[in-house]
């Protein structure tokens, strides 16, 4: 297994001086996917589950829509990258025109205006109800497991929660990597997300929104705050939109009768 860190010395100017500090450096290490023999794309990543990471990217940007259409999946770790090697019974090329954008960030997406028009038709009608206490607790939560970033303050963190519990806790140098890997589990292992939220830190652009959207979560809520776009997207397709959670309070942007109280 690759480790997630590296420990170097610096040099830190502090009150008027330089002095040796000793700190950890995140990993960052290329992770190729390669699906049906042929390159998709290369996500940055700090290695940390790479099949789930690498089969969220390809069903959100919709290479997969059903779980059987997946026959093999192999990762190779090597020393200075890991390649994950996803085999499919369908022809995830056909009809489809690569059209690659520069996401907010920084890393390249493939044929985003296809999935706005199309997640965009959805609704989402879940009846999930979560109360403003549980929503804090989750953020709370969220950083009381932030280990990695306490170590290295170099990655994004990101969870699957039911109102009651933390489920799934992940974390990367990309938040949409960390948002992938929830995707790529629940898809993988047939996990129901219409009754549960993703609280996550970094901002939520409109890429961040329709990952969550195309597993079916009702509720996405963030440490930070969200883009006009998202917004936008929110309220056309239903989706509870909560961001810049604090200690005390949030933001709702939008929301479908989801928050108690409100």
């Amino acid at each position: 297994m690759i480790k997630d860190s590296f420990n170097y010395t610096v040099q830190e100017y502090s009150n008027g001086s330089f002095k040796d500090k000793a700190i950890e450096s995140i990993l960052e290490i290329p992770l190729t996917i390669n699906l049906n023999g042929r390159e998709v794309v290369t996500l940055l990543t700090t290695a940390k589950f790479p099949d789930y990471l690498a089969i969220g990217f390809l069903k959100s940007d919709a290479y997969i829509s059903t779980r059987d259409q997946i026959t093999d999946l192999k990762i190779t770790e090597f020393d200075d990258r890991i390649v994950a090697d996803v085999s499919t019974s369908h022809d995830p090329w056909k009809g489809r025109v690569l059209e690659y954008s520069i996401t907010s960030g920084c890393g390249k997406g493939t044929n985003f205006g296809r999935n706005v028009s199309t997640i965009s038709k959805r609704l989402i009608n879940s009846k999930l109800k979560v109360t403003p206490e549980q929503i804090l607790e989750h953020a709370q939560e969220l950083h009381r497991r932030s280990t990695l970033y306490g170590r290295t303050r170099g990655c994004h963190n990101s969870s699957l929660c039911t109102p009651e519990e933390m489920l799934y806790f992940r974390e990367d140098i990309g938040r949409h990597n960390a948002i992938d890997m929830i995707v790529g589990q629940c898809f993988f292992e047939n996990v129901p997300a219409d009754g549960k939220m993703i609280v996550s830190t970094g901002r939520v652009a409109s890429e961040i929104l329709l990952k969550a959207v195309r597993i079916g979560v009702p509720v996405l809520a963030s440490t930070a705050v969200a883009t006009s776009f998202s917004v936008e997207l929110a309220r056309k397709i239903g989706i509870t939109l909560i961001g810049n959670i604090s200690d005390n309070g949030f933001w709702v942007y939008n929301d479908q009768g989801r928050i108690s109280g409100l």
